[in-house]
């Protein structure tokens, strides 16, 4: 298989040179990165291309390094039913920047690029929608961004009163949080409700 890759990788770098940044083969994988703003035309490559045909969008994602001058590595990857191969794709994008939707060649491509517009913020220029669409109408921020705080900065919950869902700014006190330290994974030896009465049979036993 590793070989199959190689001759792969071998053969898009040959045939693409201009948009192929670098490749790798890692744990059986083929990693091709190329440069963001040759997206739609690599990927209609490797659509079409009689040696790859990689007809088929499984996922799209990304990756955040904050610290990193190009933020975020938008992810693809592709399957190959026709060649038995499958190949994963990055491409590096700055915070500022925009890298353009595949929708054009992946029709599919439509709430994947969603799905990272929500987590991460990035921009697919092009997109005919693009638009929340796991977070809420008005949800603030990416949570998938590293710099997003676990707590959120809403709290949703139900207003008994009001009767309606109310949106309050986080607000968690110590007191709240209710560290006792009970986990049955710590080891700790003691009884939980409801293991009482295995804990008698065994002694009567």
């Amino acid at each position: 298989m590793t070989e199959a890759l190689q001759e792969l990788a071998a053969h898009i770098e040959l045939k693409r040179p201009d948009d192929v940044v670098s490749s790798e083969i890692t744990f059986g994988e083929l990693t091709v990165t190329v440069a963001a703003s040759k997206i739609v035309d690599f990927v209609e490559f490797l659509k079409a291309d009689a040696t790859c045909k990689f007809s088929s969008l499984v996922d799209i994602t990304a990756i955040d390094y904050p610290s990193r001058a190009q933020r975020f590595d938008v992810v693809y990857h592709f399957l190959s039913m026709y060649q038995n191969h499958r190949i994963r794709v990055r491409a590096a994008v700055r915070e500022d920047e925009t890298i353009a939707s595949i929708m054009p060649v992946h029709p599919s491509a439509n709430w994947f690029e969603r799905e990272v517009f929500d987590m991460f913020g990035i921009i697919f220029s092009g997109h005919p929608d693009l638009r929340r669409l796991l977070t809420d109408y008005g949800f603030r921020g990416h949570p998938l961004r590293k710099d997003f705080p676990t707590t959120g900065y809403t709290e949703v919950r139900y207003d008994e009163e009001l009767k309606r869902v109310v949106y309050e700014p986080v607000s968690l006190t110590q007191e709240y949080r209710q560290f006792d330290n009970l986990s049955p994974w710590e080891g700790a030896h003691y009884i939980l409700p409801g293991d009482e009465k295995g804990d008698g049979d065994k002694a009567g036993a």
